[in-house]
């Protein structure tokens, strides 16, 4: 399935769409990294990102240390950014228990 990259309006509506989110250098991917209590609150966040990926169909990049989950969005066969990661990054944000 061919999926479009985002077209430069919407790259620029980016930082104002989706505030917490930044540009990976080097990349065209968006990233964003999140701190937590604890493991447990951080495995738990995961799980409800897991849950949304699975629902639209489109896997985040991410790892985990303890309490922090750094999370990247690209669209491997858009090479690169698409509607896909800005959809994502945004139902991330509305969790509303992410912690910057």
């Amino acid at each position: 399935m061919t999926v479009e990259p985002l077209d430069d309006a919407a790259r620029a509506g980016l930082a104002a769409t989706l505030p917490h989110w930044a540009l990976e250098p080097g990349r065209d991917a968006l990233t964003r990294a999140f701190r937590f209590r604890d493991f447990s609150e951080a495995w738990g966040f995961m799980s409800r990102v897991a849950l949304l990926a699975e629902a639209q169909d489109h896997h985040p990049e991410w790892s985990n240390v303890y309490n922090r989950v750094t999370i990247t969005l690209t669209t491997h066969n858009a090479e690169g950014l698409s509607a896909r990661d800005v959809r994502l990054a945004a139902a991330i944000d509305a969790l509303g228990s992410a912690g910057a």
